[in-house]
């Protein structure tokens, strides 16, 4: 875990993480721009920040959010080491995870707080922003430290679909189509990282008893909120499904909830499912 609270640089948002959605629609909202401006690739420039070092003080709930975060880090570890034993698929080789405030310099490029947590497979490095925690809490109503938890387990998921292969795979098909038909691939993408993030929840709580009453129900209404049906709705009072790139709320919540009731990575194809049968 690598703390660059405080450094920032000239930025362009990555866009990719799981809730990123959430504070593209409140920019857009604000600037008159379109949703799918900024929600429509992994990549997307999002504008420019003053490059130097901040002072940058974190409050006491900063502080137990870091260490929540490298606790949560930690133990997708053990988990993924776990499943990658079980399954025969080598040796797991866990992400790294920088925390930052404002943008950030990443192997994919400059990274922008604005799109949320993201994955980036050039480094294999989760960044987030910890005060994204925050808006999650005050734009959708969703918190609690297993919530924040599965922001970061989708994340993971994502370095999971790096290490089987799956996500280059899909990037490579991506490049090759329709914009429509590359918005569907990476739903199924995003898909599946919930689904891993329940995988993880599930083995988690098995090795370590993490989960406590309320944990599952608050990470199910995070799940139904993100939704890119309910984010557009929400700025728009309209969705636009063919510029969905993260599925619709009731399709999160449903793979989430698979995730965290079987426990097993093998149960989380997304890709040989038909689109309209999600």
């Amino acid at each position: 875990m690598v703390d660059r609270r405080g450094v920032s640089g000239k930025a362009v948002g990555i866009g990719g993480g799981i809730v990123g959605l959430i504070v593209a629609a409140i920019v857009t909202l604000m600037s008159g721009g379109s949703l799918s401006d900024v929600a429509g690739t992994a990549l997307g420039m999002l504008g420019e920040q003053q490059t130097g070092r901040t002072a940058h003080t974190p409050d006491a709930e900063e502080e137990r959010l870091y260490d929540l975060s490298a606790k949560v880090l930690a133990g997708t570890e053990d988990v993924w080491t776990q499943i990658f034993r079980e399954q025969g698929w080598g040796e797991y080789r866990p992400p790294k995870m920088v925390v930052y405030n404002g943008s950030v310099q990443t192997g994919c490029g400059q990274g922008s707080s604005q799109t949320g947590p993201f994955y980036c497979s050039a480094d294999q490095t989760v960044y987030i922003d910890l005060d994204f925690f925050k808006t999650m809490q005050q734009s959708i109503g969703a918190s609690g430290d297993f919530c924040y938890a599965y922001v970061i387990a989708h994340e993971v998921g994502h370095h999971v679909q790096y290490l089987l292969g799956t996500l280059d795979d899909a990037h490579s098909r991506m490049s090759r189509v329709s914009e429509r038909e590359a918005n569907e691939i990476s739903v199924r993408l995003e898909l599946q990282a919930d689904y891993y993030a329940g995988v993880w929840g599930n083995r988690d709580n098995e090795m370590f008893g993490s989960i406590e009453p309320g944990d599952v129900e608050n990470a199910i209404n995070a799940a139904s909120k993100i939704g890119d049906d309910y984010l557009q709705k929400k700025a728009y009072g309209r969705e636009m499904p063919e510029s969905f790139n993260h599925g619709r709320s009731e399709w999160r919540v449903r793979w989430l909830s698979k995730g965290l009731k079987t426990g097993d990575p093998l149960q989380g194809d997304t890709f040989s499912i038909p689109y309209s049968q999600f």
